[in-house]
């Protein structure tokens, strides 16, 4: 089941629990969304400050 609403959970977090909320909300598992988040990093474009905005705009629970 995938969660309604975008937030980044208090547990299994790494950095700022992005990635596991990301993973939650498309009902996938969080290793995998961080793995595609680092090979994302290996091609041009702004996943830092993607994350970074995700980081800023994700409430916390």
């Amino acid at each position: 089941m995938t969660n309604s609403t975008l937030s980044r959970p208090r547990h299994n977090r790494r950095i700022a629990g992005v990635c596991a909320g990301l993973a939650e909300r498309w009902g996938m598992r969080p290793g995998t969304v961080r793995l595609l988040f680092v090979l994302s990093c290996l091609l041009p474009g702004p996943q830092f400050v993607a994350y970074l905005v995700l980081w800023v705009m994700m409430p916390s629970r």
